[in-house]
C-alpha cells in the first residue's frame, strides 16, 4: 500500500486496538470522568508529558533525528540503537490527548517537530532509524536483528500512527509507517528471508496497521513473525535462544519464558493474529500459556519477571521478593496480552489480571508527582538497597527521573492516555463494564454513566442515560477477589453469581443498576513450592496489594510478625498524615526478632533464646503502588506470620 492510497480520516474517538473479530468488541466511545484514573490522566497531562518531552530533549532523542539532515552528521546520543521508539511511544500518547483536546501547545508543537522531523529524514525506500541512517553507523541496516531492534521501532511507529489517526485524523505519521512496513513486507514476506526481531513488538502493530488499511500484507506479516520465531533465525549472542523466545515454537512453548517484556508483546501480537485469523491452535497455546503463568510466575501485583541478569520470567515459582524484576513496561504488555485474550473469549478471569496489574505493578512504576519512574518493581526493599544497572558505582535509593534505556517513562506516558478504551466492551445486544471507574460510555445502542470510587470503594452505580427500544444486557464484572457481592436494579435486589452480573431488559433513561463488592482486607498466603514467601502473608484489599514500609511502624519491618485473625480484622481508614487521601490499613503487629544473630545457627531442637511474651505494635500499612513516595526506607509486602 502506498501513502497515497490512504483514505482522509476524520478526527473521532477510534480507540488503540480496534477489531470486530473477537467475541467481544472494544467501545471507544467510554471517558473516564473521576476517580483515581482520571487522577492519573490528569497527572499524566500535568507533569509526566512535560517531563517526558523535555528529558528526551535533553538526551538527544530528538537531536538524533534532526542531525541526519546534515551533510556530516554529528555523533548518535545514547547508548542503544533503538531509541526513537522512545519518541514513537511519546507521540501515541500525545496523539490520545491531542485528540481528545486535553494537549496544551507544547505538547501540539512536539508533536509536529518531530512528525516533521520523520517526514524529512525517513529514507526513500521507506526505512526510518536514526542510529543506522547514520553514515558513520558501525552497522548496516538489517544487520543486527537480535539487537538493532528495527522491527520493534517499526513497531511503535506503527501504534503512534494509527492513534493519530484514529484520534486526530491526521494521516502524516500513517503514511511514513506504511512506506517502512512496505519495505518490511517486500524484506521479509512471504516468500522473501526468514527472519524475525530480537524484540517482538512489530507483530501486533502490524495487525493494527491491517485494521486501519485493510491491506492484507500486514496480517501476513505479522503471523508470518509469529511462527517464524522459535525456530533458530535470531544470531544468537549474550543471551540463549529462549532470551529471544527463539528457542522453540510459540505454539509449542511449554511455559512463559525469557526477556519477559519480550514474551508477553510476542503472545499478544499472537492474540492480534488469532483474533483477525480465528487460529484455534494458536489460540490454545496462548491460553494454556497464560494460565499456567498465572499459576506459576506472577507476583501477587501482577509483576512479570524474577531476574535481574536478563530481566526474564524465572522458573515455576521462582518469585523473589527483593529481586523482583517486574519491570513496568512488562506490566503493560501482561496488560496488553491480557486485553486480547478478554476480546477473545469475553472471560473475566483475563480481566482480573488486567486490573490486578494496573492497580499495582503497572501503578507502582510512576511516583505520586508524576515525574520520577520505578524500571523493575521489587516487593521487598532493605535498608541498604540501591537502584542500580549494575553499570554505576553508586545507585538513587527509589525512583529515578530517567534511564539510560528509557523505555518505561514513554510507555506509562502512551498507555496512561489512552486508558480510556480498556474500560468497555460489548457483543451484540450486552455492554460489558470491565474496568471499573467514574466514566460515561456510549454505544450505537446505549450510553451509560458509572459513579463509583473504586479501587478505594466496592460501590458501583451505572445510571441509563439513552437506551434502545428492545431489550439490552449490560454486564458488570464480579472480580475473582469479591465475596458476597449484591445488586440491586431500581432498588430491587438481584442475584449476584459467576463472574459477570448480567440484567437483560428494555431499558428507560433514568434506570439504575447498583453493583457492591464488599472490601474486607484479605490475607494471602503463597504456594508451599514458593520459596520466597513461605511462612509469609500479604495483605490486600479489593485489586490492592498493601506494603509496609519502614516509616509506619516503630519496629523493624523485617521483625514483624502478623497472623490472619489480625489482618483480616484490621482497620480501614482513609489516611490523613501517611499518603493523604489513600486508603490504608492499620493492624497491631508482634515483633519478633532474630533468636540468633548467627546467619546459619545449628538448629538442635532446642529453643535458640527463652521465649517471651511478643511485643506488640501498631503498623500502618499502604497501597504498594504508592511506596516509596516520601523517605528511602525498609518496605515489604510478604511478612512473617511466626
Amino acid at each position: 500500500m502506498t501513502s497515497e492510497q490512504l483514505k482522509p480520516h476524520a478526527r473521532g474517538r477510534a480507540g488503540a486496538l480496534r477489531t470486530a473479530a473477537g467475541a467481544v468488541t472494544p467501545v471507544t466511545g467510554a471517558r473516564i470522568t473521576g476517580g483515581l484514573l482520571r487522577q492519573w490522566q490528569e497527572r499524566n497531562r500535568r507533569a509526566t508529558i512535560p517531563h517526558t518531552i523535555g528529558r528526551l530533549r535533553a538526551a538527544g532523542n530528538v537531536d538524533n533525528l534532526s542531525r541526519l539532515l546534515a551533510d556530516d552528521p554529528p555523533p548518535y546520543r545514547g547508548r542503544y540503537p533503538f531509541l526513537d521508539t522512545d519518541l514513537y511511544k511519546t507521540l501515541e500518547g500525545l496523539a490520545y490527548e491531542i485528540g481528545d483536546g486535553h494537549a496544551d501547545d507544547a505538547a501540539e508543537e512536539f508533536f509536529d517537530e518531530v512528525v516533521g522531523l520523520l517526514e524529512r529524514v525517513q529514507a526513500e525506500d521507506g526505512y526510518l532509524n536514526s542510529f543506522f541512517q547514520d553514515p558513520a553507523a558501525a552497522k548496516k541496516p538489517w544487520e543486527d536483528l537480535a539487537w538493532g531492534h528495527e522491527l520493534y521501532n517499526l513497531g511503535h511507529l506503527i501504534q503512534a500512527a494509527v492513534a493519530a489517526a484514529r484520534r486526530m485524523g491526521d494521516d502524516r505519521l500513517l503514511g511514513i509507517a506504511v512506506r517502512f512496513a512496505d519495505l518490511v513486507v517486500r524484506r521479509y514476506g512471504e516468500g522473501r528471508e526468514e527472519a524475525v526481531c530480537g524484540h517482538p513488538e512489530v507483530e501486533m502493530a502490524l495487525v493494527e496497521l491491517y485494521r486501519e488499511t485493510g491491506d492484507p500484507a500486514y496480517l501476513t506479516q505479522a503471523r508470518l513473525f509469529v511462527d517464524r520465531r522459535g525456530r533458530g533465525t535470531i544470531k544468537h549472542s549474550i543471551f540463549p535462544p529462549d532470551y529471544f523466545q527463539d528457542h522453540v515454537p510459540l505454539r509449542e512453548m511449554p511455559s512463559v519464558t525469557g526477556h519477559a517484556v519480550r514474551m508477553a508483546y510476542l503472545a499478544a501480537g499472537a492474540a492480534d493474529v488469532h483474533l483477525e485469523t480465528g487460529d484455534q491452535e494458536l489460540f490454545a497455546a496462548l491460553d494454556r500459556l497464560w494460565d499456567d503463568m498465572v499459576a506459576t510466575k506472577l507476583y501477587i501485583t501482577g509483576g512479570l519477571g524474577a531476574r535481574h541478569s536478563d530481566e526474564a520470567i524465572g522458573d515455576r515459582y521462582e518469585l523473589p521478593s527483593e529481586r523482583s524484576y517486574s519491570e513496568t513496561c512488562a506490566a503493560i504488555a501482561t496488560m496488553q496480552w491480557a486485553w486480547r485474550m478478554f476480546l477473545g473469549t469475553g472471560g473475566a478471569k483475563y480481566l482480573d489480571v488486567f486490573e490486578r496489574v494496573l492497580f499495582n505493578a503497572y501503578a507502582v512504576g510512576l511516583s505520586a508527582e508524576g515525574t520520577a519512574f520505578f524500571y523493575d518493581n521489587p516487593l521487598q526493599r532493605r535498608p541498604d538497597h540501591e537502584q542500580r544497572s549494575g553499570a554505576e558505582t553508586g545507585g538513587e535509593p527509589l525512583r529515578r527521573s530517567w534511564f539510560g534505556c528509557p523505555c518505561c517513562p514513554p510507555n506509562i506516558v502512551r498507555w496512561m492516555a489512552q486508558l480510556g478504551d480498556y474500560v468497555a466492551a460489548e457483543r451484540d445486544g450486552t455492554l460489558y463494564l470491565a474496568t471499573y471507574t467514574e466514566a460515561t460510555i456510549e454505544t450505537a445502542s446505549l450510553a451509560v454513566s458509572v459513579e463509583t470510587d473504586y479501587p478505594w470503594d466496592g460501590e458501583v452505580r451505572v445510571t441509563v442515560d439513552r437506551a434502545p427500544d428492545g431489550p439490552y444486557a449490560l454486564a458488570l464484572r464480579v472480580p475473582g477477589w469479591a465475596r458476597a457481592a449484591t445488586a440491586t436494579v431500581n432498588g430491587e435486589g438481584v442475584e449476584v453469581s459467576g463472574e459477570w452480573l448480567v440484567v437483560e431488559r428494555v431499558w428507560t433513561a433514568g434506570d439504575e443498576v447498583r453493583l457492591t463488592l464488599p472490601m474486607p482486607v484479605r490475607a494471602h498466603g503463597s504456594h508451599p513450592y514458593l520459596d520466597a514467601t513461605r511462612g509469609a502473608a500479604g495483605l490486600a484489599r479489593g485489586p490492592l496489594v498493601y506494603c509496609v514500609e519502614q516509616q509506619d511502624v516503630p519496629a523493624s519491618v523485617d521483625d514483624l510478625v502478623l497472623s490472619a485473625p489480625r489482618i483480616v480484622s484490621a482497620n480501614i481508614s482513609r489516611s490523613e498524615r501517611e499518603l493523604p487521601g489513600a486508603v490504608v490499613l492499620r493492624v497491631t503487629a508482634g515483633v519478633a526478632p532474630p533468636p540468633s544473630p548467627e546467619l546459619y545457627p545449628e538448629l538442635t531442637g532446642e529453643p535458640l533464646a527463652e521465649p517471651s511474651a511478643p511485643e506488640e505494635v501498631p503498623a500502618t500499612f499502604v497501597p504498594y503502588f504508592l511506596w516509596g513516595n516520601r523517605n528511602a526506607e525498609a518496605m515489604r509486602v510478604w511478612v512473617r506470620t511466626q
